[in-house]
């Protein structure tokens, strides 16, 4: 067996393919050694534990598929990025099934504390994301906003429509999108 890996990245390139092919179950610091082609300590040289590599492998599909490219933040809309993240949960969901609704439960323990902050770091990107270009949008109506329903809060609610739409396994925009148009635009 070869010990020596090139990069966390390989690692976790495999830990996502891992995860493609044989769902979220499948990753384990032992998997992963076998399907990289080297011994279960070169794993532990860039990964603490089993939940420092999961939490890793979390994160890293996050990014995949939600990371922001320069290209992806040039939105006309806020509802064209909304869409965005909606086709991004199908793509997900298509290329890792059961992934949504079942890692979350992976981080409901005392000791995955690590894994929590990660995938909070991954919503507030994509929040964060979801208000500038809230911020951007000229088509929004003057007075959509005010004390009560601040520009922050709606990305929020919208945030957590869109959270519970992927816990449920539900990738229908159209709902979203619609109460988006008529909460915001004229």
């Amino acid at each position: 067996m070869n010990t020596i890996i090139t990069s966390k990245e390989a690692i976790l390139d495999k830990s996502r393919q891992l995860v493609t092919a044989k769902g979220w179950s499948a990753v384990s610091i032992r998997t992963v050694a076998a399907a990289c082609g080297v011994s279960v300590g070169s794993i532990y040289n860039y990964f603490e534990s089993k939940s420092d590599l999961i939490a890793a492998t979390v994160e890293s599909i996050w990014h995949e598929l939600f990371h922001f490219s320069e290209r992806q933040t040039e939105f006309d809309s806020f509802s064209e990025c909304v869409l965005w993240i909606f086709n991004s949960i199908k793509t997900g969901s298509e290329k890792y099934p059961g992934f949504f609704a079942s890692h979350s439960m992976h981080f409901l323990g005392d000791d995955k504390t690590d894994g929590k902050q990660r995938m909070a770091q991954s919503w507030e990107h994509i929040q964060t994301e979801l208000f500038r270009v809230l911020e951007k949008d000229t088509k929004i109506r003057p007075n959509a906003f005010d004390e009560t329903l601040t520009a922050q809060k709606f990305v929020d609610i919208v945030f957590s429509l869109i959270i519970s739409a992927l816990l449920r396994q539900n990738y229908d925009d159209s709902g979203i999108l619609e109460l988006i148009k008529r909460i915001i635009y004229e």
